[in-house]
């Protein structure tokens, strides 16, 4: 049987001064090269559990295994190598170029007062070029369109060379031309056998490209597997707390309010 690469048991969290925990017995296994989507409602507790993994949060109880070893056990340094996180949204305080801005992920591979050598734009400029930024290099992020700024966020945690990337909420701002881009990017990653985990609270971007979805509510996993075991209206239903149809067109899982 394969082992995973991240394995979640029994995993507790809860927030200093909280009256309730955010996540209560959380378990759920990710396999490398995969496409995983954490789906739910707001405030089901999705970001909490990528903090959890990226080991920027410490659980209360339960273990959090990294191929096998606890996530604890790994310095910063080896998590930002191997765990890379494209969040929601970033303010940028400072007028970098896109160039520039993609270089930053090179931080977990530099030492300190270490500047960036030949090895390291190369790097930059392949995730640039990846993701068909070469034009926008010499261009201030802060004039980027909300979606040419997702994208160039994608490029820096690519840059990092990370083997499982996170994406937070990746596609809750975008228009539809460039939610399918970035959905069609993810897709193309794990075909490069790097693992992706995603949360969303809109299933279709699960439907379109998750082999795997975690189903969330009030901090709880209601199911996990493969897509399509889990992805059915009664299980939707219950994650959204509303009743929910799941149809097909040309092959496609498609979502239906049921009014």
């Amino acid at each position: 049987m394969t082992t995973p690469l991240l394995s979640l048991q029994n995993v507790l969290f809860s927030y200093p001064e909280a009256a309730t925990e955010a996540l209560h017995s959380v378990s759920f296994d990710i396999f490398s090269g995969t496409v995983n989507a954490i789906l739910g409602p707001n405030g089901a507790g999705k970001s909490t559990l990528l903090y959890l993994l990226l080991g920027r949060y410490t659980p209360k109880d339960g273990t959090i295994l990294l191929r096998g070893t606890p996530l604890g056990d790994y310095s910063h340094r080896e998590l930002s190598r191997t765990l890379g996180l494209v969040p929601q949204r970033e303010h940028t305080p400072f007028d970098y170029r896109v160039l520039e801005y993609v270089l930053l992920g090179r931080t977990p591979h530099l030492g300190f007062f270490s500047t960036p050598q030949p090895e390291d734009i190369q790097a930059a400029r392949t995730a640039l070029h990846d993701l068909g930024l070469d034009a926008l290099s010499h261009r201030a992020v802060t004039t980027l369109s909300g979606g040419e700024h997702q994208l160039a966020l994608i490029a820096r945690t690519l840059a990092q060379s990370p083997q499982i990337l996170l994406f937070d909420e990746p596609t809750a701002h975008l228009d539809l031309a460039n939610k399918k881009r970035v959905l069609q990017i993810m897709r193309a990653l794990a075909n490069r056998k790097i693992t992706v985990i995603y949360t969303t609270h809109d299933p279709e971007s699960a439907a379109v490209i998750a082999d795997n979805v975690i189903l969330m509510r009030g901090g709880r996993v209601l199911k996990h597997g493969r897509l399509e075991e889990v992805f059915n209206a009664a299980n939707l239903s219950a994650t959204y707390g509303t009743e929910l149809d799941v149809g097909r067109v040309n092959g496609q899982n498609v979502i239906l309010l049921n009014l």
